[in-house]
């Protein structure tokens, strides 16, 4: 049935048919992550990471109300360029294509399209989670509920640091899904390696990581797992001074009223004016090196099936 609404690549479809490893990868950061050219030189530098480990990358968006899994790279020039692409989470989904507009998947519609191709792996910044005030504000991302329910295991940074790491955790625990630390004991925290919180498990391997998500397949355990993996030590920022430019980006969202969807762009925003685009470098490297371990998983879990 869902098939009349999306199309792979030809390359995507040909190396899930031979059992060939293959990353999803999202489009948000593209439309609404950073600025113009470097959205797209990011993202084709993510895809030929993918390529020189071993898997297929597939950039997922949707296009003219096209669910699309492997794009083009005249496809990723025009997202980069257009002014006018949703930000398209799983109940933006139906809308967008019955308008025929394009839209940018986050993490949760990311994770919703590579599950309808048979995707098993997905690389991408950080995760969104319950935000600081939600106790008041209720804001939290419907990416934790995606996670609760589909079957795609998430490579980041762990959970952005404008967040409430806390309470992000607690509610990945109460819907069962497993935050595993990659050669880590400790959650990263996006721009940072520590949060001051630790993982449920520690994996050191890419074939452990891999071994593990097959069973829990398997054993038809619903739901996703976030595999945490640290941004590397030469590019994480000064932990006291990206929570105080938080803080104060934070400040200012409340004050100017912003909610919703338009939340983690606003705080990403604020934080790089902040401090002075060096948020925006650390965020690079780390979807990068996501993009790398988020392979290297890919490539055992071919071995495993």
């Amino acid at each position: 049935m869902f098939e009349q609404y999306l199309d792979i690549s030809t390359e995507v479809k040909e190396a899930l048919a031979n059992n060939q490893p293959v990353v999803a990868l999202e489009s948000t950061i593209i439309s609404h992550g950073m600025p113009y050219p470097k959205n797209v030189e990011t993202a084709l530098t993510v895809e030929q990471i993918i390529r020189d480990q071993g898997a297929i990358p597939a950039t997922i968006a949707i296009l003219n109300g096209r669910l699309k899994v492997g794009l083009s790279h005249e496809e990723i020039e025009m997202l980069g360029k257009a002014g006018d692409v949703v930000k398209a989470s799983r109940r933006d989904i139906p809308f967008i294509i019955a308008k025929k507009l394009n839209g940018a998947t986050t993490v949760a519609s990311t994770m919703i399209l590579a599950q309808l191709a048979g995707i098993k792996v997905f690389a991408t910044g950080g995760i969104g989670g319950v935000h600081r005030g939600a106790e008041t504000s209720f804001d939290i991302s419907a990416d934790l509920i995606e996670l609760s329910q589909t079957d795609v295991a998430v490579v980041c940074a762990g959970a952005k640091s404008i967040l409430d790491i806390g309470l992000t955790l607690e509610y990945l625990e109460t819907h069962g899904v497993p935050v595993v630390g990659y050669q880590t004991d400790e959650l990263p925290a996006f721009y940072t390696s520590k949060s001051g919180f630790g993982v449920d498990y520690r994996v050191d391997t890419a074939k452990e990581m891999a071994v593990a998500l097959k069973s829990k397949w398997d054993l038809r355990l619903q739901g996703g797992v976030v595999v945490a993996n640290p941004i590397p030590t030469e590019y994480e920022m000064d932990a006291d001074m990206i929570n105080r430019v938080i803080v104060q980006a934070v400040k200012e969202q409340n004050e100017l009223g912003v909610k919703g969807k338009e939340s983690t762009p606003f705080l990403l925003a604020k934080v790089k004016e902040l401090t002075g685009g060096e948020s925006l470098d650390s965020n690079i490297q780390l979807v990068y090196n996501n993009a790398r371990l988020g392979a290297q998983i890919a490539v055992e879990l071919s071995k495993l099936n």
